[in-house]
């Protein structure tokens, strides 16, 4: 047995070293469309409210219910298939999917159409999370593995802000586009976005098919391997480990609220309170957006080897809670900013925070999972940032805007008691995590399965 481990973990891994960073490029590609499907729809609100005569609220139940609902529906769905059936598979086929209801995003001419096609994107695109990251535990070993899902974690936000490029470009070029070709003659401009969006996304899908499922292991750096597992099975190591996993998805939760509260929000606080304009500072704090949340993706992994080679075990969790520590300050500074230059500085810091240690916390639960039960560590994580971050976050904001403080202008006094108190319990959380952490990671690899 150990000479299978030995020839599994040295010589084929040696022997295909290049292969599983070009996995991580594809799943890092497939990430970012998934990611410019779900946004662009941001950018068309007014076209859309305009052509299919809709409300505020409508257009507010596409971006979030329609999405939201099916994405939080499917996520342990996804999460159970990606323990049991081909990984790659179901990346291609979720690919294919929600490009195929971008399409239909496009082709849709009344308001209920357009929200059939939202749950369908949303839906197949619950599949990715699962199924990459459970791919990636198996493609590297455990000191590897938080510098992968560093890269792959940067989808998001390269899909966030090509969205807006790409999608600024092709409403430029809709008109003349439409009528040069005779096939699209009748779509709106809208349309003719989320038409041209979707098509790469199936392309990609199909290209999907080139990559190798990687087999199971049970441990990142243990190539023995892995066995299949119950539901109840599942369910029962999550309970009797909760000590360790619900601490950490709590502790995470708290950071995840800042991360999709003050994007929410950030805007609406500089124009109210610094009088920015909506064009410059959709720009810069886009830019800023952009800059520092891949600086932080891709600085977490760095930071957390650093730790561990000064002798402290589970730099994975002690990222987490140094980076919801480092938010408290970060999120009361915004409210105190005198001027919209310090107000984007302490944004910019924020930003870096709760961007670090997102890496590091899909890797610490694929290392604290059975290969068997990491697709559903995954999806249990993906569900709370659903629910909690898409659903809760930003409304916890407004509620303290409008109720507690019946101020549109205090909306930054309002992100600083939301992400500063979150980004507190979170930090108490995590550090109450890290013991029990440490204590799965040296189990051996068999009481672990």
């Amino acid at each position: 047995m150990q000479a299978v481990a030995k020839k599994l973990n040295g010589k084929e891994e040696s022997a295909s070293g290049v292969y599983p960073w070009v996995v991580v490029c594809f799943l890092t590609a497939i990430y970012t469309v998934a990611f410019i499907d779900r946004q662009i729809l941001n950018l068309l609100v007014d076209p859309i409210k305009r052509s299919l005569v809709l409300s505020d609220t409508e257009v507010s139940l596409l971006q979030g219910l329609a999405f939201t609902s099916a994405y939080v529906l499917f996520s342990p769905v996804f999460g159970r298939l990606a323990d049991r059936a081909n990984r790659r598979n179901i990346l291609v086929a979720g690919a294919i999917v929600w490009s195929l209801g971008t399409i239909s995003c496009g082709l849709s001419d009344d308001y209920w159409a357009l929200f059939a096609s939202r749950v369908v994107v949303g839906a197949a695109e619950a599949c990715v999370s699962p199924a990459a990251w459970s791919m990636l535990s198996d493609y590297f070993n455990r000191e590897r593995l938080p510098r992968a899902m560093s890269i792959f974690l940067i989808g998001p936000y390269l899909g966030a802000g090509l969205a807006l490029v790409f999608g600024g470009l092709l409403i430029g070029a809709a008109d003349s586009v439409i009528a040069a070709h005779d096939i699209l003659s009748g779509l709106e401009p809208w349309q003719f976005v989320f038409i041209a969006i979707g098509f790469p996304g199936v392309l990609l899908g199909v290209a999907t098919l080139a990559v190798r499922e990687p087999p199971r292991r049970s441990l990142g750096n243990d190539a023995a391997p892995a066995e299949t597992y119950t539901l109840r099975e599942t369910l029962a190591f999550f309970w009797a480990g909760r000590a360790f996993f619900g601490r950490f998805y709590a502790a995470m939760t708290g950071i995840i609220i800042v991360l999709y509260a003050l994007p929410a929000w950030m805007p609406a606080f500089l124009m109210r309170r610094h009088g920015a304009e909506s064009a410059s500072m959709g720009l810069e704090y886009g830019a800023l957006v952009l800059v520092m949340g891949t600086l932080g993706v891709l600085s977490g992994p760095v930071i957390g080897r650093w730790i561990e080679r000064r002798g402290h075990e589970g730099g994975t969790v002690i990222v987490a809670a140094v980076a919801a520590v480092a938010l408290v300050p970060a999120s009361v500074a915004l409210s105190l900013a005198p001027t919209y230059g310090t107000a984007l500085a302490a944004a910019a810091v924020a930003t870096f925070f709760f961007s670090l240690p997102q890496a590091m916390a899909a890797s610490a639960l694929q290392l604290a999972s059975p290969n068997g039960m990491r697709g559903l560590a995954s999806a249990m994580y993906v569900f709370l940032v659903a629910v909690v971050g898409l659903g809760i976050a930003p409304t916890i904001v407004a509620l303290f805007t409008d109720v507690v403080f019946r101020d549109p202008a205090k909306v930054g006094v309002s992100l600083s008691i939301v992400c500063g108190t979150s980004a507190a319990i979170g930090a108490w959380l995590a550090f109450r995590a890290l013991p029990h952490y440490r204590a799965t990671l040296r189990l051996p690899a068999d009481a672990r399965r």
